[in-house]
């Protein structure tokens, strides 16, 4: 249980931190209460931009990063969108950092660490969209290097099919003439071996 003594100094440092004062202090103060949101936001359908944000310098950043990816499919695009947003939501914190510097007092130590890990979630979610859109990229190149090497044994076994028929077909004409010739030399045999028996009167009267 507390004593009188430490009451007495908690009442006092509660009215030390009033929370800031200041002009620039109180905007942020009040832009913390407005857009707390708008530092941890669902891609696409909460992300927004804050009154003095300029949406065509995302659009920018964002045309910039597509310029340099190129994406190829609508999962691809959606992941170069993600990178944007994180990006310009990373230094969305960073400028409201800036801010509760300046009014350090109260409630701006609170909000600063609060900015800082939003900086860092903002930062490792950039660099988990480009991991992903890398790894997406992998397997469709993977995908589409096998897709390539089963064409090629495709072809590889046609010709291979197509020189065993050709083998083939040489080894069934060579049989044909061997038949062929043999066939040839039987009939002369046949003719010689009748013309042998055949008298030699008849002979002379053919």
């Amino acid at each position: 249980m507390a004593t009188a003594k430490q009451t007495a100094a908690n009442r006092r440092n509660s009215e030390r931190s009033t929370g800031p004062t200041s002009e620039a202090g109180l905007d942020a103060s009040a832009r913390i209460a407005a857009w707390r949101h708008g530092l941890a936001v669902n891609h696409h359908e909460s992300f927004t931009f804050l009154s003095d944000e300029d949406r065509s310098k995302f659009d920018e950043l964002l045309n910039r990063l597509i310029a340099e990816h190129v994406p190829q499919s609508e999962t691809e695009r959606i992941l170069v969108r993600h990178m944007a947003e994180s990006e310009w939501l990373r230094a969305r914190a960073l400028r409201l950092q800036a801010e509760c510097v300046e009014s350090i007092g109260g409630r701006g130590v609170q909000n600063l660490a609060l900015f800082i890990r939003y900086q860092t979630t903002h930062e490792r979610a950039f660099h988990r969209s480009l991991k992903e859109l890398q790894s997406l990229r992998q397997q469709k190149a993977k995908a589409e290097i096998g897709f390539v090497s089963q064409k090629l044994k495709q072809a590889a076994d046609t010709r291979a099919a197509e020189a065993l028929n050709l083998k083939k077909d040489a080894q069934i004409l060579k049989r044909d003439e061997f038949e062929f010739k043999k066939s040839v030399i039987q009939t002369r045999k046949e003719a010689s071996e009748v013309a042998k028996s055949v008298p030699g009167d008849q002979k002379m009267a053919a």
